[in-house]
């Protein structure tokens, strides 16, 4: 269940309220059930998955996908598996807990462990929202926000793309009001 934390120290669970409080930045916030494959559970519990799992995920989950495709044009997909034993973790996170935006739509759906997206308002507040397992969300391109790890530090999440150019962080300068307590 996500969890949106506001500026003042407000803590929201429901979905729906949620939706209400991103819809000024236009994002999407969607429960999508990975459904009941045990093969896919198995995979979904390990810390570490090697290339041939990385797949057997994407491919388990491709009804996602081919939406994704026909509705909004998606082309490519892969799964990111982060957890604290991968190489130079702190390096790869620091590339996206600075404010910045994408010309691309950021679109995951997180299908194990979690992570926080924190996200500037058109009145500059800032809020954060924790997205968990079976939670899709879609960032629209040039929306300013930021990106870290719950203190549990894994999270698998597969990525779409209409593209790979688009998704490489353009920092704005904007600073981070605070980082949320809890999660």
């Amino acid at each position: 269940m996500a969890i949106l934390q506001l500026e003042d120290g407000k803590v929201y669970t429901d979905l729906k309220y949620i939706s209400r409080e991103l819809a000024s930045l236009n994002i999407q916030l969607n429960y999508w059930p990975v459904g009941e494959d045990s093969q896919l559970h198995e995979l979904l519990a390990k810390d570490s998955l090697n290339e041939d799992e990385k797949e057997q995920v994407l491919v388990a989950l491709d009804r996602y996908f081919e939406q994704l495709q026909q509705t909004a044009g998606y082309q490519f997909r892969d799964l990111i598996v982060l957890h604290p034993e991968t190489p130079n973790l702190d390096g790869l996170l620091t590339k996206f807990d600075k404010i910045h935006t994408h010309a691309d739509d950021e679109v995951r759906y997180v299908v194990a462990g979690e992570g926080i997206f924190g996200f500037v308002r058109p009145d500059d507040t800032q809020v954060e929202l924790t997205v968990q397992p079976q939670e899709y969300i879609n960032v629209p391109a040039g929306t300013e926000h930021w990106f870290y790890l719950t203190p549990k530090r894994r999270v698998k999440a597969v990525r779409y793309f209409t593209n790979t150019e688009g998704w490489v962080p353009e920092y704005t300068g904007t600073l981070i009001h605070r980082r949320q307590a809890v999660a």
